[in-house]
């Protein structure tokens, strides 16, 4: 797996510019209607990523002694977890409409395909990490690396 850890600092910094991207996404669908559970649950994955990628991303390298490896491992699994199943939540929800230039649809369409695709950098970091983990690796976070 050591050959995969040198892709995660640039798989994290993907993930943080698509949880923008999904943050701005979501918050358009959100604020000036009445949405769905689905669709504020997709809001929160966005603020709780970006408060976990600061975890798992800065502080094993400025504030090292704050790190744990093991909360580290477990923030990444609950919030590979949470992304699947917003994503789904809101891919069942919004079904497979046709937007016919409708914004708001259009939106709902990108908002879901953000979501799939940072379930998919998740999965690949947590992977990585859970590897790293069970082979028993002494070395460093693999966001420092």
């Amino acid at each position: 797996m050591t050959s995969l850890n040198r892709y995660v600092p640039y798989v994290l910094a993907v993930s943080a510019l698509f949880c923008v991207i999904e943050l701005g996404l979501t918050a358009y669908i959100v604020s000036p209607w009445g949405a769905p559970s689905s669709m504020e649950f997709m809001l929160f994955n966005s603020v709780w990523t970006l408060l976990v990628l600061a975890y798992i991303g800065l502080v094993p390298m400025y504030v090292s002694r704050y790190y744990h490896r093991q909360a580290g491992l477990a923030l990444k699994w609950i919030t590979t977890i949470f992304w699947f199943a917003g994503s789904i939540a809101l891919a069942a929800f919004w079904g497979a409409p046709r937007c016919y230039g409708n914004n708001y649809c259009n939106t709902v369409e990108a908002a879901c395909a953000f979501g799939f695709f940072l379930w998919l950098l998740f999965s690949f970091i947590t992977f990585v990490d859970t590897v790293d983990y069970l082979r028993g690796a002494k070395a460093q976070p693999a966001a420092a690396v």
